[in-house]
């Protein structure tokens, strides 16, 4: 069951790896919008989110928004950390992405699915929560409203 509205953001403790910088921590993102984004190198319409999440980091980051990233493995070939590295490379995210092969982030939020979106406030409250392929657009209205 995913969280619901008003929860606190999760711990992003217990990743494989955390890629471009280490862990963001709670005093950094408090103020500013938070974009959590679940994705797996083997999910198609994850790779096709990843050039809109890299255009909201820049068109938003004036305003406040922070992204974070967090690669969720589907099956087992997925916890092999290159391919990770390399899409991260390929398709230019530049914000903290975290490999959490354990699933102790993907626990903690409770979550099943990929891609998805989760917006929290500026409170580092839950506001907004989308999954699948109509996520892309869902999660940019909220993210208006929300900056």
């Amino acid at each position: 069951m995913p969280m619901r509205t008003n929860t606190e953001l999760p711990s992003l403790e217990g990743a494989t790896e955390w890629l471009n910088g280490p862990p963001p921590a709670r005093e950094e993102l408090k103020g500013g919008v938070i974009l959590v984004h679940f994705w797996a190198v083997s999910c198609g319409l994850c790779k096709d989110t990843l050039p809109a999440v890299n255009e909201w980091r820049e068109s938003y980051r004036e305003r406040g928004l922070k992204i974070i990233g967090i690669h969720m493995p589907r099956s087992e070939s997925d916890t092999e950390p290159s391919p990770v590295r390399q899409a991260v490379q390929d398709y230019g995210l530049t914000h903290p992405n975290a490999i959490d092969n354990m699933h102790a982030i993907v626990d903690a939020f409770q979550n099943q699915y990929v891609p998805v979106f989760y917006l929290f406030d500026r409170d580092l409250k839950l506001r907004h929560f989308q999954a699948g392929d109509r996520g892309l657009t869902m999660i940019q209205a909220a993210l208006e409203r929300a900056l």
